[in-house]
């Protein structure tokens, strides 16, 4: 369920003698701050810096690294010491630009992976302790929440319900919505399921055979664990009269979508807002399930990095295209940060 935002103000605060002054007008107020988002997940850590402006807010610093929190979490229950190091060098620069930026008001979230380790407090903990940043453990529902706020400008137009999706590390939500007079989306209904990219790939072991039967078996396998979790939302979603529309926000839906451009590198402008054949991704997914993570690794936009979690990301992909079949998938290079940020700058505006 959704809880109410945990706000907090980075280590460095306001000056001396600061407090109790009259605040100015609110909006002269709101335009002279800098709002931040943080949101540490079960594969990545980002940070966005922001200021508002009409058309919102304009970004003005950000950060992005990979630190696989969630790895090693479905076998262990618990965090390893070397994700919880990874996730701390990851948070310290990003508690340092918040100081050198200036930051006024900030919201930190962290989801599925310290929802479900046995030691996830001591790490929230432990985080404050060094860095100075407070992590608010959000639900799913307050998860959802976010992604649709922060995403939801760039739904395909139409009529009808349409759903929107985040495919994370540990989990992914599904948000059925409706498009309501300002543009916005109301929320009608919405779901986690506990398989995000790093989860369902540890629950394939984590290896995959160079056989291209075995990768196929191992990739279908996948998608029906996916689908199971899957099937009782399904049975209530709505059958839509018209095309029905889908967007989605994660690392899997760019990449896939960037690929389908035959980007040489990944470029945020020209993903951001795509609208890509639901057929199309397809294809793509069942290319890179047959790929060793050799192969994988030598493809433009996967790299490395995502190499041996993309083609998790595939499967999920899938299943939600089996649960919602668009013939169109609108991408989104925005979420949960972007959601943060909307309603820090909004209830600052308000209450200022």
């Amino acid at each position: 369920m959704a809880h109410d935002a945990a706000s907090v103000r980075p280590r460095a605060g306001p000056k001396p003698g600061s407090q109790g002054r009259k605040p100015p007008p609110p909006r002269r107020d709101t335009e002279r701050r800098t709002y931040a988002a943080l949101d540490l997940g079960t594969n990545n850590c980002r940070l966005l810096i922001a200021r508002p402006s009409p058309e919102g807010f304009t970004i003005i610093d950000a950060f992005s690294r990979i630190v696989r929190l969630g790895e090693g979490l479905a076998t262990s229950g618990r965090l390893s010491d070397a994700a919880i190091e990874r996730a701390i060098a990851a948070l310290s620069i990003c508690a340092d630009k918040l100081r050198r930026r200036h930051v006024t008001l900030v919201r930190s979230v962290a989801t599925e992976a310290c929802r479900r380790a046995e030691n996830g407090r001591d790490f929230v903990q432990r985080v404050h302790e060094e860095t100075g940043i407070r992590l608010d453990v959000i639900g799913p529902g307050e998860e959802a929440r976010l992604a649709v706020l922060g995403c939801q400008a760039l739904l395909p137009t139409g009529e009808g319900p349409a759903l929107i999706f985040d495919i994370g590390g540990g989990s992914t939500e599904l948000v059925l919505c409706e498009t309501i007079g300002d543009g916005t989306c109301r929320i009608l209904d919405w779901f986690s399921a506990p398989w995000g990219v790093v989860s369902l790939t540890e629950a394939e072991g984590g290896k995959r055979g160079d056989d291209a039967a075995q990768a196929l078996a191992a990739y279908q396998r996948m998608k029906s664990r996916v689908a199971g979790a899957f099937a009782d939302f399904a049975q209530t979603l709505p059958r839509p009269e018209i095309a029905p529309r889908l967007l989605g926000t994660s690392g899997t839906v760019t990449t896939l979508a960037s690929l389908h451009l035959g980007l040489p590198a990944y470029d945020r402008r020209a993903v951001d807002g795509l609208v890509v054949p639901a057929d199309a991704m397809r294809g793509i997914s069942t290319r890179l399930s047959g790929m060793t993570v050799a192969e994988r690794a030598t493809v433009p936009c996967v790299g490395n990095e995502r190499a041996d979690l993309v083609v998790a990301g595939c499967a999920i992909l899938e299943a939600i295209l089996d649960i919602w079949p668009a013939e169109q998938l609108g991408v989104a290079d925005r979420g949960i940060r972007e959601g943060i940020l909307r309603s820090l700058i909004a209830r600052d505006a308000h209450f200022g």
